[in-house]
């Protein structure tokens, strides 16, 4: 659905997007994340026709945002960080005059707007002036003018800020229920709606990718050690002499409570991915006559993977 190929783009003698390339498949709820000033508002202004690149293009839905931008902006649904709105208006009038200037059918046009309402659960402020609302209500309009002309892919940035602590789990629930028949590509800094609501994850930092894939490989997949941990039944002195003596077994420490008067040690430590360091480990334990109780591979988080990808990046 979303297809950008070496998008480059300069303010002057300043580079905000380095060649950037990346999918993103029908169907697909995508975490746009970096840094900021990595490039993220940057590649969504492009995308949505609102900037054109310096080089490099992408097409949306099939259209090419340089050579056919109103088919783009046909197929697309935008709410940026900072949503524009006319203030002057009520909401159901705003919403109104949305739908018409994006083409909705008279005869749908009523329908349309007052299930936008609901699902952004404005219906009891459908009355009200734009201009009175708090920020969270204001930010609920934004997405629903994204969604009233029901278009394929949903691009959104930052659509949770400003609400409270409710209204986001009612957005990132919203937002799930529009991945079933919609294709949405979501930028934010809260690394763990990602985690709730993505199926896939673009990281971008100064103005490059960083990294990209589905949450389940990245977290499996970058880097070049995996921590254990490692829980045994015996002497924590013992255990950790004898782990420090294990070629490829980097930094044992120890984690977690001992039990038993010490006799249960937990540790910690790392192995270079695909070694079989930890299974060496395993081995000198039984051949001390020490149960092992748990052998268990750290699940990293989006948060690990950023903080990894990004620090890497910018060391470059």
């Amino acid at each position: 659905m979303i297809s950008v190929s070496n998008l480059t783009k300069y303010y002057q003698d300043n580079i905000a997007l380095d060649r950037v390339s990346f999918e993103v498949e029908a169907g697909d709820i995508v975490g746009f994340l970096g840094p900021n000033g990595a490039g993220k508002s940057t590649t969504m202004k492009i995308i949505t026709c609102f900037l054109p690149p310096s080089a490099g293009t992408a097409t949306v839905a099939g259209y090419d945002i340089i050579k056919d931008p109103m088919n783009v902006r046909k197929h697309i649904g935008y709410m940026p960080e900072n949503v524009p709105l006319y203030m002057e208006l009520r909401v159901k009038e705003y919403l109104n005059f949305r739908a018409k200037i994006k083409d909705v059918p008279r005869r749908e046009r009523k329908a349309r707007v007052e299930k936008v309402m609901d699902r952004c659960w404005l219906t009891d402020r459908q009355r009200q002036t734009i201009g009175t609302l708090s920020k969270g209500y204001r930010q609920r309009v934004g997405l629903a003018d994204a969604m009233v002309g029901d278009p394929e892919i949903l691009i959104l940035d930052e659509p949770t800020i400003g609400l409270d602590p409710n209204q986001v789990r009612q957005v990132r629930n919203l937002i799930r229920e529009l991945g079933t028949d919609h294709t949405v590509l979501i930028s934010t800094h809260i690394l763990p709606e990602v985690e709730m609501i993505c199926d896939k994850v673009v990281i971008i930092s100064q103005g490059r990718i960083a990294a990209e894939g589905s949450l389940q490989a990245l977290q499996g997949g970058i880097g070049e050690t995996v921590e254990y941990y490692l829980e045994v039944k015996g002497p924590r002195q013992a255990v950790s002499s004898v782990l420090s003596t294990i070629g490829g077994l980097q930094n044992p420490q120890e984690h977690g409570p001992h039990t038993d008067g010490g006799e249960i040690s937990g540790f910690i430590f790392k192995v270079a991915r695909d070694s079989g360091a930890a299974a060496l480990a395993v081995a000198a334990m039984v051949k001390n006559g020490w149960a092992v109780r748990e052998l268990r591979r750290k699940e990293r988080t989006l948060e690990d993977i950023f903080v990894e990808v990004v620090g890497r990046d910018r060391a470059v």
